[in-house]
C-alpha cells in the first residue's frame, strides 16, 4: 500500500510545477504588491466604489497564491510521512498517510479545476434564472427542487445566495425566480449549469400515481460591473409598477412596490418585487437587465462565430443538458459529457461539483 501512496505523491510533483506555471505565480505576486502599494496612497479612499474593487482584487490574487502554497506545503509533509512510514513500517502512520494522501489529492484537483476558469467573467458574481416548463404544477414543483439544489451547493462553497424576483405556482412550486450567487468564481462554475434540465418521477400531484416527465430552464449570466459598458437608452425601456404578490408584509404588498422593466427592442422583461422600496426593486430590476442583455449580445456574437464555421446547434426545449430519473429507476445523467450519479438524492441536495468538473474539463479541450 505504501507504494501505492508514493507513486501518488511522486506524480504529483510535475502537477505542482504545471500548476505553477499555470497559475503564473511570479506575476501574481508582483501584481499582488502593485496593487498594495496603491491601497497605501493617500487618496486611495477618494473613490470608495474603485477601492472596493482593487481590495476585492487584491484578495482574489491572494487567495490564489495561498491556494498554492498551502498545496506546496502538504506535498512536502506527506514527503515526510512516507518517510516515516518507510522507517517505521509503523500501520497508524500508514492509515495517515491513506487519509492525508486523499486530501492532498483532492484539493490538488481543486487547484487544477480553478485554473480551467481562465474566462473573462468567471470570477464574477452569477444570476441565475430558473424557469418552468412543460408540466403545469409538477414543473413548478421541479423548479422549487432546483432552487433548493442550487442553494445547497452556493451555501456548502461559502457563497451568498439572494433572491432578486420569484413569481410562485398557482397551486404549488415557483413559475420563475432569479438569485443572485455572490463569491469568487460563483459565475465560472455556474455557467456549466445553463439549459433544460428534466424530472422523471412519480408526481405527486397526480392522484392516479402516473410517471411524469418536466422541465424547467436554467439560465447563467456574468453579473456586470459598472465599468463593463452595455447601451440601455432610456427611450427603449418600458417602466411599470405594480403591488407585490405572496409573501413580504404590508408594506411590500399594499404599496406599489414592484417594477416590471422591458427592453422595447429585444422584448426582454424583468421584473423585482422582493426589495422594499420601488427605487431598490428598480435598481435591482436594471441590474438583471443589463446583465440579459450582455448575455444576448455575447450569444449573438458566438452565433455569428458558428455561422462562418458552419457549426450549428439547434437549441429547443427538448434538447435537455441533464436529466433527473426518480423512477422507475435512480438515476442523474448529464447528457453533454455522459457523467452518471446514481444517488439523485445527494445530487438534489447540492452535490453538482462532479457534473460542473467534467464540463469544464470537456469545453478546456
Amino acid at each position: 500500500m505504501i507504494d501505492e501512496y508514493k507513486t501518488q505523491i511522486e506524480s504529483a510533483k510535475s502537477v505542482l510545477t504545471e500548476l505553477r506555471d499555470s497559475l503564473e505565480i511570479d506575476k501574481l505576486n508582483s501584481e499582488i504588491e502593485r496593487l498594495e502599494q496603491r491601497t497605501m496612497a493617500s487618496d486611495f479612499w477618494d473613490d470608495h466604489e474603485t477601492a472596493q474593487k482593487i481590495l476585492q482584487e487584491l484578495n482574489n490574487l491572494k487567495g490564489k497564491v495561498k491556494n498554492y502554497t498551502l498545496l506546496i506545503k502538504k506535498y512536502e509533509d506527506l514527503e515526510t510521512l512516507l518517510e516515516l512510514c518507510a522507517e517505521t513500517n509503523d500501520s497508524e502512520f500508514e492509515q495517515e498517510l491513506a487519509q492525508e494522501t486523499k486530501n492532498f489529492m483532492k484539493l490538488l484537483e481543486k487547484t487544477k479545476l480553478e485554473t480551467l476558469l481562465s474566462g473573462k467573467y468567471d470570477d464574477k458574481n452569477a444570476i441565475v434564472s430558473l424557469h418552468a416548463g412543460a408540466g403545469g404544477t409538477e414543473a413548478q414543483d421541479w423548479v422549487s427542487m432546483l432552487l433548493r439544489m442550487y442553494t445547497r451547493w452556493a451555501e456548502d462553497k461559502g457563497y451568498k445566495v439572494s433572491t432578486l424576483d420569484m413569481l410562485p405556482g398557482d397551486e404549488a412550486g415557483i413559475k420563475s425566480v432569479t438569485i443572485l450567487v455572490e463569491g469568487m468564481n460563483a459565475y465560472g462554475y455556474l455557467k456549466a449549469e445553463k439549459g433544460v434540465h428534466r424530472l422523471v418521477r412519480i408526481s405527486p400531484f397526480d392522484a392516479a400515481g402516473r410517471r411524469h416527465t418536466s422541465f424547467a430552464s436554467v439560465d447563467v449570466m456574468p453579473e456586470i460591473d459598472d465599468d463593463i459598458q452595455v447601451d440601455i437608452k432610456p427611450e427603449d425601456l418600458k417602466i411599470e409598477t405594480f403591488r407585490a404578490g405572496g409573501a413580504g408584509g404590508q408594506h411590500v404588498n399594499k404599496t406599489e412596490s414592484a417594477v416590471r422593466i422591458t427592453h422595447i427592442p429585444t422584448g426582454i422583461v424583468v421584473s423585482c418585487q422582493n426589495e422594499r422600496s420601488q427605487q431598490s426593486n428598480r435598481n435591482t430590476a436594471m441590474k438583471i437587465l443589463k446583465a440579459r442583455l450582455f448575455d444576448l449580445y455575447q450569444q449573438q456574437q458566438q452565433q455569428e462565430l458558428e455561422k462562418i464555421r458552419g457549426d450549428q446547434k439547434e437549441i429547443a426545449w427538448g434538447s435537455q443538458i441533464r436529466s433527473y430519473v426518480f423512477q422507475p429507476y435512480s438515476l442523474v445523467k448529464d447528457h453533454r459529457t455522459n457523467v452518471e450519479v446514481g444517488n439523485v438524492q445527494a445530487v438534489m441536495d447540492g452535490e453538482l461539483d462532479e457534473f460542473i468538473n467534467a464540463y469544464l474539463k470537456s469545453t478546456a479541450k
